[in-house]
C-alpha cells in the first residue's frame, strides 16, 4: 500500500496545523453571530438546522486536522524523525521482513 501523504516535517507543517486549529475555533466563534443573519434569508430559513450542523462539522474537521498535524509534528520531533510501520525504512518493517 502506498502512503499518499508524506510525513510531517519542519516548522511549516506545525504552522499549518496551528492555522487549521485557529480557523476551526474561528468557525465555532462565528456560528452564533452568523446564524441569525442567515435565518433572515428566505431560502435558508427552512434549512437552518442543517446549515448549523454543517458549520459545526466543518469546525470539528478543521480543529481535528490541525490538532493531528501538531501532534504528529511533536511525535516526530520526540522520536527523532517520523517512523511508520508501513514505511520501508522503518525499523519495524525491517524486523517484519526478516520474519517472512
Amino acid at each position: 500500500m502506498v502512503n499518499a501523504q508524506p510525513p510531517s516535517r519542519g516548522p511549516i507543517q506545525l504552522i499549518w496545523g496551528i492555522a487549521l486549529m485557529l480557523a476551526g475555533i474561528g468557525v465555532f466563534y462565528r456560528i452564533p453571530q452568523v446564524m441569525p443573519r442567515l435565518a433572515q434569508v428566505e431560502g435558508f430559513a427552512n434549512v437552518m438546522g442543517f446549515i448549523r450542523f454543517c458549520f459545526y462539522v466543518m469546525g470539528i474537521i478543521l480543529v481535528g486536522g490541525g490538532a493531528q498535524k501538531v501532534v504528529r509534528h511533536f511525535q516526530a520531533a520526540r522520536s527523532g524523525g517520523p517512523q511508520h510501520a508501513g514505511d520501508p525504512d522503518s525499523d519495524q518493517s525491517r524486523h517484519d521482513a526478516g520474519r517472512k
